[in-house]
């Protein structure tokens, strides 16, 4: 099976990424891990794209493109691939076609915005001990002191309400017109994503297995 994962930041596409990967004995890829590995590896596309992380620029698309096309022709990509975080846009899209890249699916899990940033902005974490809370789904025993170490509870720069609203703006903008692209061309599968993970991976997995 080859796959791309849609959906916000906070959706909960990372879970679902791991389960699929584990039921179907495939891999998942990340842009920034692809990246990491491609530099790590002196890979020729890693060195190009070097070349311009040296130079504090971004890699542009055809250097992670062509990343992209080194990691799916290992190994692991024979019987498919999960792809998370790439495409990103629909110039990113094309060019994977453009490679002769096939995928059986988008698979995009749906979640509203409200209910993002109430997940989002809700989690606390404790600097001391690295423990992890929720003000609404895993409430600590004393309000915003760690169980673990009794240290003050905080709230990540990328948890506040500002930050993520931001990130959801840029998602609506660039990303969610892959859901268009890939519709029309036949591929696209939406699960609501739903308050418990395994509702949500029970409706991914029932979609999946009608590709």
């Amino acid at each position: 099976m080859k796959l791309i994962l849609l959906g916000a930041p906070g959706a909960g596409k990372g879970t679902q990424a791991e389960i699929i990967s584990e039921k179907y004995n495939i891999p998942t890829i990340s842009t920034g891990n692809m990246i990491r590995a491609a530099l790590k590896n002196g890979t020729e596309m890693g060195l190009k794209a070097k070349s311009y992380i040296d130079a504090g620029a971004l890699v542009p698309d055809e250097v992670v493109i062509g990343i992209v096309k080194e990691r799916l022709n290992e190994d692991d990509c024979k019987n498919g691939f999960i792809l998370d975080g790439f495409p990103r846009t629909i110039p990113q899209a094309e060019a994977l076609d453009n490679m002769g890249v096939e995928i059986d699916a988008a698979l995009s899990i749906e979640v509203a915005d409200s209910e993002i940033v109430k997940r989002m902005s809700g989690r606390r974490v404790c600097l001391a001990c690295g423990a992890s809370y929720h003000t609404e789904y895993k409430k600590p025993l004393k309000d915003g002191i760690c169980n673990v170490c009794s240290a003050e509870l905080s709230i990540r720069k990328d948890d506040e309400p500002e930050t993520v609203l931001n990130r959801l703006n840029v998602y609506h903008e660039q990303t969610e017109p892959l859901k268009d692209y890939y519709r029309a061309a036949g591929k696209l599968i939406t699960v609501e994503g739903q308050e418990e993970v395994k509702d949500t991976t029970a409706l991914t997995l029932a979609a999946l297995s009608e590709i």
